[in-house]
């Protein structure tokens, strides 16, 4: 039986089907609409570096055919054949894409999937509908990604713009149209712009078994990598600006010419200053989109319709599901709960929540008070249940996920952000002489699962040497193997450290090779 799918979900693929060779379907429709569906085959900076590897009607299939477009079958609009374990390294992700050929909406459409089928049966469906959308003419349907090891997300996000924004999106460019041919010069016919290497029409076979792929739709407008056309000079070029250049339109003065307001541009000299040679520091130049520098009293250049709030914030969407615990961000960690298996967090650290979640505080009795009121690792907490993500952060320190398999470490309470609930905890002190309470006091883990620690600033993981000294208040954590005391460096004296004297206490790590400590480049 099929697994369902919802949008944001992920899995693994080998928990769908023990196979390689895949069958990917797509089912949409809607009335009076065509659809163009592809596959972008991105790399690991999820960009379109090889245009080999954008399959659509032009282009149905990679160069080691580990991707083909097989057509319409079995009741899918378009249907792609996908072996995995033939797909080059250099591919890290196959994003499945719906586009509408002409005009409509996204809301417009019928009821529709994208399903995977292997060795004859459908192993994961994702459905989705019309009221998901609103004015966007195009969707990322689904993805295939590798990290560690290949996974499926349902994706069923809309994008503004056709085909040609989702193809510069992933970083494509799109070729300009042959302008028309003169009245004396004989037309050139379409089907001479076919690809010399589209396939021949062949009867297409059913689901899921893998056929040829069927007679190829007409031509459509040559993209970037296929049929590169000759270089044309329309009258109104479409122009592209890749991110981080600056357009300057023709004709536009130099960036860095200053005027004010109202004087004329390029005629401004201040007093006693030569004539021609006067810029003051730091004056801006042109704005991508903007005619030419302040003063110039030229119109703005239009922004491009697909540049809008969904393809400015595709860079911030959410990570793929690593396993239970995944870094978002540096700064943002998301934990994917299941029914019986909690985790305990800081209280407040939770910025948003995906599906049933139940949070309740999690209190540590007057034993555990005490200690904390006594050692200093005390925690406030609250337990997190149910089924669904919940996204954690604290004042936007660092984050990530440490794990732990039958293991122990060391840490202090708050470089803490989160952990499972399966580890068991417990303070322990640091014996050093001629301290206030004896010594230093830490937290140790053990057992199998996570903690998310949240140091300020990059961490940085020292090997444990003969003698490796940390201040105190920069520890972040520390292996079970190395052995922590309390010492005072007569060497530095309160000269080596940045304000309180009792910071002139440190800590002297021994341990045998492979123990390591964890610092902050941050004092409390």
């Amino acid at each position: 039986m099929a697994r369902e799918f919802q949008r944001g979900h992920k899995a693994k693929i080998s928990d769908l089907t023990a196979g390689t060779d895949l069958y990917v379907g797509v089912q949409i429709s809607g009335p009076g609409l065509t659809f163009d569906i592809s596959c972008f085959g991105l790399d690991a900076d999820e960009r379109l570096s090889d245009d080999r590897y954008f399959i659509f009607f032009n282009q149905p299939k990679s160069p080691e055919d580990s991707i083909q477009l097989l057509g319409a079958q079995s009741g899918d609009t378009e249907s792609f054949r996908v072996t995995l374990d033939q797909i080059p390294s250099q591919i890290q992700k196959l994003s499945f894409t719906a586009t509408i050929d002409g005009a409509g909406q996204m809301s417009q459409i019928a009821p529709g999937y994208l399903r995977i089928v292997a060795g004859g049966e459908e192993v994961a469906r994702y459905s989705f509908d019309g009221s998901e959308f609103s004015t966007e003419r195009a969707v990322m349907v689904g993805d295939l990604y590798l990290k560690d090891v290949w996974r499926f997300a349902a994706v069923g996000q809309g994008f503004d713009g056709g085909l040609d924004a989702l193809l510069k999106n992933f970083g494509g460019e799109v070729a300009e149209e042959e302008p028309e041919a003169a009245p004396q010069q004989p037309a050139v016919p379409a089907q001479s712009q076919a690809p010399a290497f589209a396939p021949p029409p062949q009867t297409a076979a059913p689901a899921p078994s893998f056929g040829a792929p069927p007679a190829p739709a007409p031509a459509a407008a040559p993209v970037a990598g296929t049929t590169p056309p000759a270089p044309p000079a329309p009258t109104s070029p479409q122009t592209f600006t890749p991110p981080g250049q600056t357009f300057t339109p023709p004709g536009a003065p130099p960036a860095g010419q200053f005027a004010p307001p109202g004087a004329p541009a390029g005629q401004f000299t201040p007093p006693g200053a030569v004539a021609g040679q006067f810029a003051p520091p730091g004056t801006p130049g042109a704005f991508p989109g903007q005619a030419q520098p302040f003063g110039g009293g030229t119109q703005l250049a239009p922004v491009p319709p697909e540049a809008n709030v969904r393809v400015v914030l595709t860079k911030y969407a959410e990570a793929p599901v690593g396993d239970r615990w995944t870094e978002q961000n540096t700064n943002l960690v998301r934990a994917t709960l299941t029914k019986d298996a909690p985790i305990l967090a800081k209280q407040g650290s939770m910025v948003a929540y995906q599906g049933d979640i139940d949070f309740a505080h999690k209190g540590s009795g007057l034993l555990g008070k005490l200690t904390g009121a006594l050692t200093g690792q005390g925690m406030s907490l609250m337990r997190c249940t149910g089924n669904g993500e919940v996204f954690l952060a604290d004042e936007a320190s660092r984050v990530f996920v440490i794990r732990l398999q039958g293991e122990q470490l060391y840490t202090s309470a708050q470089g803490v952000l989160a952990f499972d609930e399966t580890l068991e905890t417990e303070v322990r002190r640091i014996e050093g002489a001629g301290l206030p309470g004896g010594g230093f006091f830490s937290m140790l883990f053990s057992g199998t699962g996570a903690v998310v620690v949240k140091p300020r600033g990059v961490p940085v993981v020292l090997p444990v040497g003969a003698a490796t000294y940390v201040d105190g208040n920069a520890v972040i954590a520390w292996s079970a193997g190395a052995q922590a005391v309390t010492t005072t460096s007569l060497r530095l004296r309160r000269s080596g450290y940045a304000r309180q004297t009792t910071e002139a206490v440190n800590l002297q790590f021994r341990g045998a090779p492979g123990n390591f400590v964890v610092v902050q480049p941050f004092e409390v």
